[in-house]
Protein backbone atom coordinates (compact mmCIF):
# COMPACT_ATOMS: atom_id res chain seq x y z
CA UNK A 1 0.00 0.00 0.00
CA UNK A 2 1.45 3.36 -0.84
CA UNK A 3 0.12 6.57 1.36
CA UNK A 4 -1.13 8.72 -1.13
CA UNK A 5 1.46 11.56 0.67
CA UNK A 6 4.00 9.50 -0.72
CA UNK A 7 2.57 8.97 -4.12
CA UNK A 8 1.81 12.89 -4.83
CA UNK A 9 5.53 13.39 -3.73
CA UNK A 10 6.85 11.01 -5.95
CA UNK A 11 4.45 11.84 -8.76
CA UNK A 12 6.03 15.42 -8.52
CA UNK A 13 9.25 14.83 -8.76
CA UNK A 14 8.79 12.84 -11.91
CA UNK A 15 6.88 15.77 -13.80
CA UNK A 16 9.60 18.00 -12.30
CA UNK A 17 11.83 15.59 -14.13
CA UNK A 18 10.21 15.34 -17.41
CA UNK A 19 9.45 18.88 -17.34
CA UNK A 20 12.77 19.95 -16.84
CA UNK A 21 14.14 17.76 -19.42
CA UNK A 22 11.66 19.20 -22.10
CA UNK A 23 12.42 22.68 -21.37
CA UNK A 24 16.39 22.15 -22.02
CA UNK A 25 15.56 19.68 -25.70
CA UNK A 26 13.23 22.91 -26.57
CA UNK A 27 16.04 25.62 -25.89
CA UNK A 28 18.79 22.39 -27.73
CA UNK A 29 16.48 21.94 -31.05
CA UNK A 30 15.63 26.08 -31.26
CA UNK A 31 18.94 26.84 -30.84
CA UNK A 32 20.37 24.14 -33.52
CA UNK A 33 17.49 25.44 -35.68
CA UNK A 34 18.02 28.72 -35.32
CA UNK A 35 22.20 28.58 -35.75
CA UNK A 36 21.31 25.99 -39.61
CA UNK A 37 19.39 28.38 -40.91
CA UNK A 38 21.60 31.02 -40.25
CA UNK A 39 24.47 29.34 -42.03
CA UNK A 40 22.06 28.66 -44.90
CA UNK A 41 20.44 31.82 -45.12
CA UNK A 42 24.04 33.32 -44.81
CA UNK A 43 24.05 35.22 -41.47
CA UNK A 44 26.49 35.38 -38.87
CA UNK A 45 26.35 32.79 -36.28
CA UNK A 46 24.01 33.95 -33.54
CA UNK A 47 21.67 36.07 -35.85
CA UNK A 48 18.08 35.04 -35.87
CA UNK A 49 17.02 36.53 -39.07
CA UNK A 50 13.50 35.30 -40.17
CA UNK A 51 13.45 32.98 -37.13
CA UNK A 52 13.28 36.48 -35.02
CA UNK A 53 10.08 36.66 -36.86
CA UNK A 54 9.00 32.98 -35.74
CA UNK A 55 9.40 33.82 -32.60
CA UNK A 56 7.45 36.81 -32.64
CA UNK A 57 4.93 35.03 -33.98
CA UNK A 58 4.88 32.33 -31.57
CA UNK A 59 5.05 34.76 -28.89
CA UNK A 60 1.69 36.45 -30.07
CA UNK A 61 0.26 32.92 -30.60
CA UNK A 62 1.29 32.04 -27.04
CA UNK A 63 -0.35 34.90 -25.43
CA UNK A 64 -3.55 34.90 -27.13
CA UNK A 65 -4.08 31.20 -26.30
CA UNK A 66 -3.24 32.23 -22.67
CA UNK A 67 -5.47 34.77 -21.91
CA UNK A 68 -8.37 33.18 -24.15
CA UNK A 69 -7.79 29.30 -24.07
CA UNK A 70 -10.45 28.44 -21.60
CA UNK A 71 -13.18 30.46 -24.18
CA UNK A 72 -11.58 28.91 -27.31
CA UNK A 73 -12.07 25.43 -25.92
CA UNK A 74 -15.35 25.72 -24.51
CA UNK A 75 -16.70 27.31 -27.91
CA UNK A 76 -14.96 23.86 -29.52
CA UNK A 77 -16.76 22.05 -26.94
CA UNK A 78 -19.97 23.27 -27.21
CA UNK A 79 -20.58 23.95 -23.86
CA UNK A 80 -23.26 25.68 -21.92
CA UNK A 81 -23.40 27.41 -18.64
CA UNK A 82 -24.55 24.95 -15.80
CA UNK A 83 -27.44 25.31 -14.37
CA UNK A 84 -27.54 25.35 -10.55
CA UNK A 85 -31.14 23.62 -10.47
CA UNK A 86 -30.96 21.42 -13.22
CA UNK A 87 -27.08 20.41 -12.68
CA UNK A 88 -27.70 20.12 -8.64
CA UNK A 89 -25.15 17.39 -7.98
CA UNK A 90 -22.57 18.96 -9.96
CA UNK A 91 -22.91 22.34 -8.73
CA UNK A 92 -22.56 21.35 -4.99
CA UNK A 93 -20.16 18.81 -5.82
CA UNK A 94 -17.79 21.38 -7.07
CA UNK A 95 -19.07 24.16 -4.07
CA UNK A 96 -18.01 21.75 -1.55
CA UNK A 97 -14.78 20.09 -2.88
CA UNK A 98 -13.55 23.64 -3.84
CA UNK A 99 -14.01 24.85 -0.10
CA UNK A 100 -11.92 21.41 0.88
CA UNK A 101 -9.59 22.21 -1.62
CA UNK A 102 -9.13 25.71 -0.30
CA UNK A 103 -9.63 27.26 -4.41
CA UNK A 104 -12.15 29.55 -5.31
CA UNK A 105 -15.07 27.78 -6.82
CA UNK A 106 -14.56 27.45 -10.75
CA UNK A 107 -17.03 28.53 -13.43
CA UNK A 108 -18.71 25.70 -14.31
CA UNK A 109 -20.36 24.32 -17.91
CA UNK A 110 -21.81 21.24 -19.43
CA UNK A 111 -21.73 19.20 -23.13
CA UNK A 112 -24.82 18.07 -24.56
CA UNK A 113 -23.52 14.72 -25.11
CA UNK A 114 -24.08 11.05 -23.73
CA UNK A 115 -20.81 9.81 -23.55
CA UNK A 116 -19.69 10.51 -19.94
CA UNK A 117 -16.57 12.57 -19.79
CA UNK A 118 -15.06 16.00 -18.33
CA UNK A 119 -12.18 18.31 -18.17
CA UNK A 120 -10.79 21.56 -16.62
CA UNK A 121 -9.29 24.33 -18.24
CA UNK A 122 -8.43 28.00 -17.97
CA UNK A 123 -4.86 29.96 -16.90
CA UNK A 124 -5.18 30.23 -13.22
CA UNK A 125 -7.91 29.19 -9.86
CA UNK A 126 -9.22 32.66 -10.09
CA UNK A 127 -10.43 32.13 -13.82
CA UNK A 128 -10.86 28.19 -14.22
CA UNK A 129 -13.41 26.59 -15.38
CA UNK A 130 -14.61 22.79 -14.79
CA UNK A 131 -16.94 21.04 -17.91
CA UNK A 132 -18.69 18.10 -18.15
CA UNK A 133 -20.86 16.12 -20.11
CA UNK A 134 -24.40 15.37 -19.52
CA UNK A 135 -23.20 11.71 -19.89
CA UNK A 136 -21.42 12.08 -16.89
CA UNK A 137 -23.90 13.72 -14.73
CA UNK A 138 -26.36 11.12 -15.50
CA UNK A 139 -24.38 8.01 -15.45
CA UNK A 140 -22.33 8.76 -12.37
CA UNK A 141 -23.45 8.50 -8.74
CA UNK A 142 -22.14 11.49 -5.99
CA UNK A 143 -19.49 9.53 -4.70
CA UNK A 144 -18.10 9.07 -8.08
CA UNK A 145 -19.15 12.69 -9.20
CA UNK A 146 -16.88 13.78 -6.49
CA UNK A 147 -13.95 11.26 -7.79
CA UNK A 148 -13.95 13.13 -10.73
CA UNK A 149 -14.64 17.27 -9.45
CA UNK A 150 -11.55 16.25 -7.24
CA UNK A 151 -8.94 15.12 -10.00
CA UNK A 152 -10.24 18.43 -11.80
CA UNK A 153 -9.32 20.66 -8.97
CA UNK A 154 -6.04 18.69 -8.28
CA UNK A 155 -5.54 19.98 -11.80
CA UNK A 156 -6.74 23.51 -11.58
CA UNK A 157 -4.94 23.92 -7.88
CA UNK A 158 -1.55 22.70 -9.27
CA UNK A 159 -1.70 24.98 -12.82
CA UNK A 160 -1.25 22.31 -14.78
CA UNK A 161 -3.94 24.15 -17.28
CA UNK A 162 -1.41 26.55 -18.03
CA UNK A 163 1.69 24.06 -17.44
CA UNK A 164 0.14 22.20 -20.92
CA UNK A 165 -0.85 25.38 -22.38
CA UNK A 166 3.10 26.47 -21.72
CA UNK A 167 4.33 23.18 -23.22
CA UNK A 168 1.81 22.89 -26.14
CA UNK A 169 3.12 26.45 -27.36
CA UNK A 170 6.81 25.20 -27.29
CA UNK A 171 6.09 22.28 -28.77
CA UNK A 172 4.47 24.72 -31.39
CA UNK A 173 7.50 26.64 -31.92
CA UNK A 174 9.95 24.05 -32.08
CA UNK A 175 7.33 22.48 -34.90
CA UNK A 176 7.04 25.57 -36.92
CA UNK A 177 11.09 26.27 -36.97
CA UNK A 178 11.58 22.70 -38.08
CA UNK A 179 8.94 23.30 -40.28
CA UNK A 180 10.34 26.56 -42.01
CA UNK A 181 14.29 25.07 -41.58
CA UNK A 182 13.09 22.18 -44.32
CA UNK A 183 11.11 24.78 -46.44
CA UNK A 184 14.00 27.11 -46.92
CA UNK A 185 16.42 23.66 -47.54
CA UNK A 186 13.87 23.11 -50.12
CA UNK A 187 12.72 26.26 -51.85
CA UNK A 188 15.33 28.99 -50.16
CA UNK A 189 18.93 30.10 -52.05
CA UNK A 190 21.87 28.97 -50.13
CA UNK A 191 24.33 31.33 -49.35
CA UNK A 192 27.48 30.94 -50.99
CA UNK A 193 29.37 32.53 -47.53
CA UNK A 194 31.96 29.64 -46.66
CA UNK A 195 31.25 28.50 -42.76
CA UNK A 196 33.65 25.71 -42.98
CA UNK A 197 33.52 23.12 -40.76
CA UNK A 198 31.15 24.05 -38.17
CA UNK A 199 28.40 25.62 -40.71
CA UNK A 200 28.69 21.88 -42.41
CA UNK A 201 27.95 20.64 -39.01
CA UNK A 202 24.76 23.03 -38.05
CA UNK A 203 23.85 22.31 -41.44
CA UNK A 204 23.46 18.23 -40.60
CA UNK A 205 22.27 18.87 -37.02
CA UNK A 206 19.58 21.02 -38.45
CA UNK A 207 18.27 18.55 -40.86
CA UNK A 208 18.06 16.00 -38.16
CA UNK A 209 16.19 18.45 -35.36
CA UNK A 210 14.17 19.76 -37.99
CA UNK A 211 13.17 15.55 -39.28
CA UNK A 212 12.99 14.44 -35.65
CA UNK A 213 12.57 17.26 -33.06
CA UNK A 214 8.76 18.13 -33.62
CA UNK A 215 8.17 14.20 -32.78
CA UNK A 216 10.11 14.04 -30.21
CA UNK A 217 8.98 17.22 -28.69
CA UNK A 218 5.33 15.71 -28.99
CA UNK A 219 6.20 12.41 -27.38
CA UNK A 220 7.84 14.31 -24.50
CA UNK A 221 4.55 16.74 -24.25
CA UNK A 222 2.42 13.41 -24.04
CA UNK A 223 4.60 12.06 -21.51
CA UNK A 224 3.64 15.35 -19.09
CA UNK A 225 0.40 15.03 -19.77
CA UNK A 226 0.13 11.68 -18.57
CA UNK A 227 1.97 12.32 -15.65
CA UNK A 228 -0.02 15.23 -14.73
CA UNK A 229 -3.06 12.48 -14.93
CA UNK A 230 -1.29 10.34 -12.11
CA UNK A 231 -0.77 13.66 -9.96
CA UNK A 232 -4.28 14.32 -10.75
CA UNK A 233 -5.72 10.90 -9.27
CA UNK A 234 -3.60 11.20 -6.07
CA UNK A 235 -5.04 14.45 -5.68
CA UNK A 236 -8.48 13.53 -6.02
CA UNK A 237 -8.05 10.85 -3.34
CA UNK A 238 -5.88 13.49 -1.32
CA UNK A 239 -9.44 15.51 -1.30
CA UNK A 240 -12.19 12.76 -0.82
CA UNK A 241 -10.22 10.89 1.60
CA UNK A 242 -11.01 7.78 -0.50
CA UNK A 243 -9.85 6.34 -4.05
CA UNK A 244 -13.17 4.17 -4.48
CA UNK A 245 -15.28 6.93 -5.90
CA UNK A 246 -12.88 7.69 -8.48
CA UNK A 247 -11.90 4.02 -9.24
CA UNK A 248 -15.61 3.61 -9.75
CA UNK A 249 -15.66 6.27 -11.99
CA UNK A 250 -12.81 5.32 -14.29
CA UNK A 251 -14.12 2.28 -14.73
CA UNK A 252 -17.54 3.43 -16.06
CA UNK A 253 -16.12 5.94 -17.95
CA UNK A 254 -13.74 3.74 -19.73
CA UNK A 255 -16.45 0.91 -20.41
CA UNK A 256 -18.34 3.11 -22.27
CA UNK A 257 -18.08 2.91 -25.63
CA UNK A 258 -19.63 6.07 -26.97
CA UNK A 259 -17.19 8.55 -28.62
CA UNK A 260 -17.42 12.11 -27.62
CA UNK A 261 -18.54 14.08 -30.74
CA UNK A 262 -17.15 17.43 -29.99
CA UNK A 263 -13.27 16.10 -28.73
CA UNK A 264 -10.39 16.25 -30.99
CA UNK A 265 -6.76 15.86 -31.06
CA UNK A 266 -6.56 19.37 -30.10
CA UNK A 267 -8.67 19.13 -26.72
CA UNK A 268 -8.51 15.79 -26.03
CA UNK A 269 -5.80 15.74 -23.32
CA UNK A 270 -7.55 17.92 -21.08
CA UNK A 271 -10.18 15.15 -20.26
CA UNK A 272 -10.14 13.08 -17.56
CA UNK A 273 -10.44 10.17 -19.95
CA UNK A 274 -9.35 9.85 -23.44
CA UNK A 275 -12.50 10.88 -25.59
CA UNK A 276 -11.36 8.59 -28.69
CA UNK A 277 -12.54 5.12 -28.08
CA UNK A 278 -10.81 1.36 -29.23
CA UNK A 279 -7.52 -0.27 -27.58
CA UNK A 280 -5.19 -1.93 -29.92
CA UNK A 281 -2.86 -4.50 -28.57
CA UNK A 282 0.27 -6.35 -28.48
CA UNK A 283 3.22 -4.71 -29.86
CA UNK A 284 1.31 -2.36 -32.35
CA UNK A 285 -0.83 -1.03 -29.40
CA UNK A 286 2.41 -0.63 -26.97
CA UNK A 287 4.15 1.64 -29.71
CA UNK A 288 1.02 3.46 -30.15
CA UNK A 289 0.68 4.35 -26.25
CA UNK A 290 3.56 5.90 -26.90
CA UNK A 291 0.82 8.89 -28.53
CA UNK A 292 -1.83 8.77 -26.11
CA UNK A 293 -2.81 11.27 -24.01
CA UNK A 294 -3.86 9.52 -21.27
CA UNK A 295 -2.25 6.81 -19.43
CA UNK A 296 -4.22 3.31 -19.42
CA UNK A 297 -6.81 3.61 -17.25
CA UNK A 298 -6.15 -0.20 -15.56
CA UNK A 299 -2.68 1.00 -14.70
CA UNK A 300 -4.34 4.35 -13.18
CA UNK A 301 -6.57 2.33 -11.11
CA UNK A 302 -4.02 -0.38 -10.23
CA UNK A 303 -2.50 2.72 -8.34
CA UNK A 304 -5.22 4.20 -6.94
CA UNK A 305 -6.27 1.01 -5.51
CA UNK A 306 -3.01 0.83 -3.88
CA UNK A 307 -3.36 4.00 -1.57
CA UNK A 308 -4.53 4.60 1.49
Amino acid sequence: MVNIYEAQRANKIKSTIIVAGFFVFVTAAVYILVQATSVYMGYEFGGLGFMGMALIISGISSYVGYYYSDRIVLSISKARKADRIKDFNFYTVTENLAIASGIPKPKLYVIEDSAPNAFATGRDPEHAVICATTGLLDKLNRTELEGVIAHELTHIKNYDTRLMSVVSVLVGIVALLGDWFLRIGFHGRKSDNDKGQLGAIFLILGLVFAILSPIIAQLIQLAVSRRREFTADAGSVFITKQPRGLIMALEKISADMEPLEVANKATAHLYIVSPFKGNVKGAVGRFAGLFNTHPPVKDRVKVLSGMV
